[in-house]
């Protein structure tokens, strides 16, 4: 099957010229100065212009940083400056390739976005030489993009999120043009291959737009690419069916090419766009898409011992390292240097040449200071509503708490849904394919599915139009949309499947290096913090089997900075309400809410629910033995069903061993287990104890992997009388109690342990210690025996409620 192969004919590059020849030699005078100045970060810590015959003094100690991709971003970065300046465009830049640092450094250098933040990096001699000088050195820049980049919302560190991270940026900023280079390295990344989809969620009419620029140089670290591999009749087929219009940058003139064919991109975005604000839209546009052929490691070394530098995998980092000790490498490097001829680039004081300097656009257009790369800077707040409006109320008459049923999720899907009608424009949910399924639906309601392409005539609450709900069956993708949503300033919710989380660990890993070393940059202000919801846990997937039933997430969440992460467990549809309102509310952290969607007794009232979240843990008086005053045994829930039997048990043990003591506690801010000392949100020494006693036993019944609380519990004192039940990887499509037997976090396990633990203290509880664990015992193999026979809980356990 023929297909049209979209690029610049010889004939359309002779006109270019012919008009725009001027214009061209300016911007390859600008393009010569980037290269020079992105080579230059990666060897010389001296001579910094080369006035001198380039010696080993000369050159850095440590050679770090990449070379290969950095000629392909200069080339596009040279010309979406011309696009800015010519058309008055709110457009900024992001890199896939992070590592191609040096180059994006080289342009923010030259168009003085880098001098407000680092006063000693003026143009000018002095300046240049702290700038070079200043790249992979201690103290100065890494090798990659950073947060200490302006202009960055994205280090390309990690590769594969370039592209989402790109398409979150421009919903709902309409005006908003967002460059994004993938790498062909990058585009056989599993997050990228989702993330082409995204224009299918995309409305023109509201929101900006993503220009795609493919850089295929060939080459990975050591490995042709698959994308350089194929042919531009099987890309065509590749991206066309995306749903793209590709066009071909290649050739001997690239300047002319792509000069011609950021043009045609900026008319076809604008031709869509202004379309659909008419109230035209287009079924299914093409949007365009750029793919630039050019060599890897282009404009440098040549080739070092007979073997091939540019257009090889061997230009990937630094093309000579050896230039201390061997000669031939120093002039290698000296010549390679000198190629772009300093002296045509700057004047005797260091400063760049004029018709350097005008390429780039004013102070209000550079790519390195568009305001929406500063999300802390346009951060709005958002306007939630009173929580109290979707109170419910457990307790009217103290003999009910716990006798009310109902899904913690779809009492809070009430409050979500009102926080949509209250911002239109600045909240969104991003999620995998399962609001509904995880009973967030009543959003709907306010908001609908945004979905560009044509669906039948049964399919609900989807529209082309005003959608600010979207679900992709990718957590990757559903993360960089969040993750470019939030750093452009507005606010987000990420509710997924608990067993799938885990899947975009490490993107949550980036994005938490990133949110610290914000803190650590003075002017970067912080921006509305990621949320996950994380739900459909596996103490409720029974039914799904084992593939569902993991909670590693939190595990995870823990090795990052304390002052970064927030997770909680809230108990009920109050506190959870609370919580994320809290959430929603907060800046600059990663929060974790976790809770169950299934239909769940209701504890406490909303003016306890916060007061119980704003302290992070409380003595449940009212289910402990005399207000839980002198224990036995102290009794701790951590996340709502785990919590459910820690009542359970509670309540059968006050009822059938009255003379076992009893506290029970819940804890719903999981980090004030830790020290106060390592994380803000610990407890100090007096109140850790104050709240589990200074010494009696404590069985905390915990929601995910015992690990997790063990790993925060060390450094308290007297830790050995704790024992943590919690997920021990036991699991199979089975009942929901079973699940807990199984995992010995059963009312059962609670109750035998608090009888053993009581008996070294309490004659009383020891006198019968051996009979009441036998009972017990007996119930649990009753239990086994039961759901084989009927295929279900006991109608004692399934339809418990608290007396």
């Amino acid at each position: 099957m023929s297909v049209h192969i979209e690029k610049a004919e010889a004939g359309d590059i002779a006109k270019c010229r012919q008009e725009f020849g001027d214009e061209l030699e300016r911007l390859d005078l600008y393009f010569r100065t980037v290269n020079y100045l992105a080579a230059s970060q990666l060897y010389l810590k001296e001579n910094f212009l080369l006035k001198k015959p380039l010696k080993p003094e000369h050159i850095k100690d440590r050679l770090l940083g990449h070379w290969g991709t950095s000629p392909g971003i200069n080339l596009i970065y040279t010309h979406l400056n011309r696009l800015i300046r010519q058309y008055a465009l709110d457009m900024f830049l992001v890199s896939g390739p992070g590592h191609g640092a040096p180059a994006n450094l080289a342009n923010l250098y030259l168009e003085r976005s880098l001098e407000p933040y680092y006063p000693d990096m003026k143009l000018g001699l002095e300046g240049l030489g702290a700038f070079i000088k200043k790249f992979s050195w201690p103290g100065g820049f890494p090798s990659h993009l950073f947060p200490g980049i302006p202009g960055t919302i994205h280090e390309g560190g990690e590769l594969g999120y370039a592209l989402a991270t790109a398409f979150g940026a421009i919903m709902d900023n309409p005006k908003l043009i967002v460059a994004c280079i993938v790498g062909d390295g990058e585009a056989e990344t599993g997050p990228t291959a989702t993330a082409w989809h995204s224009y299918k969620f995309i409305d023109p009419a509201t929101s900006g737009a993503v220009l795609p620029i493919i850089h295929l140089n060939g080459y990975k670290i050591s490995n042709p690419t698959i994308y350089g591999t194929m042919d531009n009749t099987e890309l065509s087929h590749l991206f066309t069916g995306y749903g793209y219009q590709p066009r071909f940058v290649e050739g001997d003139d690239l300047h002319a090419s792509l000069f011609l064919a950021l043009d045609w991109a900026y008319k076809e975005i604008s031709a869509i766009q202004t379309s659909a604000r008419r109230g035209k839209h287009k079924i299914k546009p093409k949007w365009p898409l750029i793919l630039l052929r050019s060599l890897k490691g282009w404009t440098g070394i040549k080739q070092i011992n007979g073997l091939p530098i540019e257009g090889s995998y061997r230009s990937h980092q630094i093309p000579a390292s050896d230039l201390k000790t061997n000669p031939q490498s120093l002039r290698l490097v000296e010549d390679w240097l000198r190629s772009y001829k300093p002296e045509e680039l700057f004047d005797e004081e260091g400063f760049p040449k004029k018709e350097v300097l005008a390429n780039s656009p004013g102070a209000s257009l550079r790519m390195g200071t568009n305001l929406h790369t500063f999300g802390g800077e346009i951060y709005k707040p958002l306007s939630l509503p009173p929580i109290q409006d979707f109170a419910l109320h457990p307790s009217k008459g103290k003999s009910k708490r716990g006798r009310h049923v109902e899904s913690n999720i779809k009492a809070c899907a009430e409050y979500l849904k009102i926080v949509f009608e209250k911002n239109p424009q600045s909240f969104r949910i991003f999620s995998p394919d399962e609001l509904e399924s995880n009973k967030l639906g009543a959003v709907l309601e306010a908001t609908h599915r945004d979905y560009q392409w044509p669906v039948g005539p049964f399919d609900a609450h989807i529209s082309t139009t005003g959608g600010h709900v979207l679900e992709i069956l990718s957590e990757h993708t559903c993360q960089g949309w969040l993750q470019g949503y939030l750093m452009t300033g507005r606010h987000g919710l990420f509710p997924s499947y608990e067993a799938f989380l885990g899947i975009i660990t490490t993107m949550m890993n980036q994005f938490a290096k990133f949110l610290k070393f914000s803190r650590e940059t003075k002017w970067r202000k912080p921006f509305a913090s990621l949320n996950y919801l994380e739900t459909s846990t596996l103490w409720r997937q029974e039914h799904n089997g084992f593939s569902h039933q993991s909670p590693g997430f939190i595990n995870t969440l823990l090795n990052m900075k304390a002052n970064i992460v927030r997770i909680y467990l809230p108990p009920d549809a109050n506190c959870l309400i609370s919580t994320l309102d809290h959430c929603l509310e907060s800046k600059g952290y990663v929060n974790l809410v976790v809770a169950n969607k299934t239909p769940l007794p209701q504890w406490l009232e909303m003016d306890e629910a916060i007061a119980h979240c704003r302290s992070g843990a409380s003595v449940w008086k009212w289910a402990s033995t005399d207000e839980g005053i002198n224990p036995d045994v102290v009794l701790v829930g951590i996340g709502d069903i785990l919590h459910l039997e820690v009542m359970a048990a509670a309540q059968i043990l006050r009822k059938e061993i009255p003379e076992l003591r009893i506290r029970v506690v819940n804890v719903t801010d999981l980090l004030i287990l830790e020290k106060d000392t390592l994380h803000p949100h610990g407890l100090k020494d007096e109140m850790f104890e104050a709240l589990f006693t200074a010494n009696q036993p404590v069985i905390i019944n915990f929601h995910g992997y015992p690990s997790a609380v063990k790993s925060l519990l060390f450094g308290r004192k007297n830790i050995q009388r704790f024992i943590i039940k919690g997920y021990e990887e036991e699991g199979t499509t089975t009942t929901p109690f079973d699940m807990l037997v199984r995992n010995k976090t059963s009312r059962l396990h609670l109750i035998m342990e608090a009888i053993l633990l009581a008996s070294a203290s309490n004659p009383k509880v020891a006198a019968e210690a051996n009979t009441l664990v036998s009972n017990y015992e007996y119930a649990l193999q009753r239990h086994k025996e039961y759901i084989k026979t009927y295929g279900k809980d006991p109608d004692e356990i399934a339809d418990w409620k608290w007396e």
